[in-house]
């Protein structure tokens, strides 16, 4: 195991979008898990979601690091001084959350074990936005680290329902989103439409929807059924980045904000053993295939 501290930036989402580099500047850390041996491996780098790292980013971890592929736990809270942001999502932009990605992605790539040509990206809920959005070639123009993108991109009950300019125009790698139909937090609806709109421009997409199922349905420490009766929802908020660097709340016409009157309150999360152990089988197969690894 490697402890690391990485720099990184603190953004408002117009300063993401128009790649603005005054935000905020932190230090955030990162747990890096290594199979034994010597020789140079895959890597996923784990974003998890609005209420930290839990015990579904440690599981996943475990499974990956089984079978031989080293792991990035990133933590996007505790640097900046965040415990959750599942009350207040204004705390941190979802953005900024992509900027860590692609530095998790610049640190791997210039580790002595990591294939760099065989590192994926993983995240949950807000850090599943991070893992998906962080495929747009736009976004990686603007942030990445130059000559190299992730090999896959694993997104997690994710977040997709704001439409950005040019956001069909993504990675040629694959891309597998992995939802509930019974979330209540983030809606698989948007989900469904926009990678109806992916395969259609021709990207390599697949969804996975798992009947009846809620969010975080992959952490079993969670409950079959629990309340969050203070949850921060956008679901009925309608929105576009109509001009590059402003997302318009449709339903008001200006800039969205999270006092807006479509903004609302609670939702459930809970876990599924079905759902999670198919999701587990799915995941280490795809990957296993991508990356011609033994079984």
């Amino acid at each position: 195991m490697e402890i690391y501290s990485m720099e990184t930036l603190t953004l408002t989402d117009k300063q993401f979008l128009l790649g603005e580099r005054d935000g905020k500047p932190v230090r955030i850390g990162a747990e890096l898990r290594l199979p034994p041996g010597a020789a140079r491996i895959p890597a996923v780098v784990l974003i998890h979601g609005s209420g930290g790292v839990g015990a579904n980013v440690d599981g996943w971890a475990q499974e990956l690091k089984a079978m031989g592929v080293a792991v990035l736990i990133l933590d996007a809270f505790t640097g900046r001084g965040i415990k959750q942001t599942i009350t207040d999502q204004s705390q941190l932009p979802n953005f900024s959350m992509v900027v860590d990605a692609y530095r998790g992605l610049d640190l791997l790539s210039q580790h002595p074990r990591i294939d760099p040509r065989r590192i994926a990206v993983m995240g949950f809920s807000k850090g599943g936005f991070a893992a998906l959005y962080s495929s747009m070639r736009r976004f990686q123009r603007l942030w990445g680290p130059p000559g190299i993108e992730f090999a896959a991109y694993i997104p997690f009950y994710a977040r997709c329902d704001i439409r950005f300019l040019d956001d069909e125009n993504l990675s040629d790698h694959p891309i597998r989103f992995f939802h509930g139909s019974a979330d209540d937090y983030v809606p698989v609806g948007p989900t469904r439409r926009y990678v109806d709109r992916l395969k259609r421009a021709g990207k390599d997409v697949q969804l996975t929807v798992y009947e009846g199922v809620r969010h975080c349905f992959d952490n079993p420490l969670n409950p079959p059924v629990f309340s969050l009766p203070d949850a921060i929802l956008s679901n009925n908020c309608r929105r576009e980045e109509k001009q590059s660097g402003n997302i318009i709340n449709l339903g008001t016409g200006k800039t969205f904000s999270w006092n807006d009157p479509c903004v609302t309150r609670g939702a459930t999360i809970g876990y599924d053993r079905r759902a999670h152990e198919d999701a587990t089988s799915i995941v280490k197969e795809f990957l296993r295939r991508q990356w011609r690894l033994q079984p």
